[in-house]
């Protein structure tokens, strides 16, 4: 990883901290589904609670693409007020073909249906973090994410190790292309906007990567017996400079911090939801918020989640662009 979070592929790449091999969860599950093996149970504090916040939900910015291409104030508005409030929104009339986000969905399913063997083709190494399993577990005291993941450098294309790429089901790979496409041209349209509500030209924050990297994470979570006492992904923010996720339709899982509140982010059918990452905010100077995000487990079914990571290039430094710095606003970050 390097300094800003990105992942570089081949002869570039970095040396990664080596991560501890950990059992697949999905497998944990398929033996016994009433197993929580003690690893991965959370001290009482860090374990979900439960209180109704799921009201908030309602609360979460919902953007139109389609009216911030148009140039429109209101919606650029709207915009400006979801990175400062939440860091986080949820986009509709992104166009992304549902097409498209379906053969996704149904391809993934069909991938974590195989069987652990023909998964393991494509494991992870300890030295990596492309690939099929489990990254950054660095300590035999850690405690466990109730999730296994697929994690691939999609774009650039020569950052791509293919031996990684699941062959099954039949057309896949083809499929995560055209998906990743499809959501690196919404990051590029949202940029401009970003681009405009920081007052620079709209192409300004695009040209601040010097070239965008994008890396494509599929989070499985499979259905737990104590829900109540894991986590499927811990709190984290994320270190890009916006991450675009898409949910399930019909099981909620992704929380997100907001007045010191842990709020669920309800699926909208059809939206995509975006969040602003650690890079994002320090080019904003801090203006924009990358907050605290976890998933939570399901009692009773499984879920599947889509994560897109759109990175500036290893090399650029993050710093705020001078026009986000005054006299009164040293640079924050």
């Amino acid at each position: 990883m390097g300094s800003n979070g990105t992942f570089l592929d081949n002869e570039e790449a970095p040396t990664y901290a080596p991560s501890i091999p950990v059992p697949n969860v999905q497998e944990l599950v398929r033996k016994d589904p009433f197993q929580v093996p003690q690893r991965y149970v959370r001290k009482v504090e860090d374990r979900p609670k439960d209180t109704d916040t799921s009201y908030l939900s309602s609360f979460i910015p919902v953007i139109d693409l389609s009216l911030l291409l148009m140039g429109n104030n209101e919606e650029l508005n709207k915009l400006d007020l979801a990175c400062q409030e939440w860091g986080f929104f949820q986009v509709v009339n992104h166009g992304v073909a549902k097409q498209v986000s379906q053969k996704m969905k149904d391809a993934a399913a069909e991938f974590f249906k195989l069987s652990l063997e023909e998964k393991n083709k494509y494991a992870m190494p300890s030295d990596d973090i492309q690939g099929y399993g489990h990254a950054y577990v660095v300590s035999e005291d850690q405690i466990l994410d109730w999730s296994d993941a697929l994690i691939l450098l999609v774009h650039p294309s020569h950052y791509r190790k293919l031996k990684f790429w699941p062959n099954s089901p039949k057309g896949i790979q083809e499929i995560i292309k055209e998906y990743s496409n499809a959501i690196r041209k919404v990051a590029t349209e949202l940029f401009q906007s970003f681009s405009l509500i920081m007052g620079m030209d709209k192409e300004a924050l695009l040209g601040l990567h010097k070239q965008l990297v994008q890396a494509y994470r599929v989070n499985y979570y499979p259905p737990c017996s104590k829900p109540d006492q894991v986590l499927g992904v811990s709190p984290h923010s994320d270190t890009s400079t916006i991450t675009i996720l898409m949910q399930e339709d019909d099981v909620c899982g992704l929380q997100i911090k907001n007045n010191n509140e842990w709020v669920p982010v309800n699926p909208i059918p059809d939206a995509l939801v975006v969040n602003v990452g650690d890079v994002f905010e320090i080019w904003s100077n801090g203006k924009y918020k990358s907050v605290e995000q976890r998933a939570v487990a399901n009692y009773s079914k499984a879920r599947i989640s889509y994560a897109s990571f759109l990175f500036p290039h290893d090399e650029v430094e993050i710093e705020p662009p001078s026009h986000m710095v005054d006299s009164k606003t040293t640079a924050a970050l």
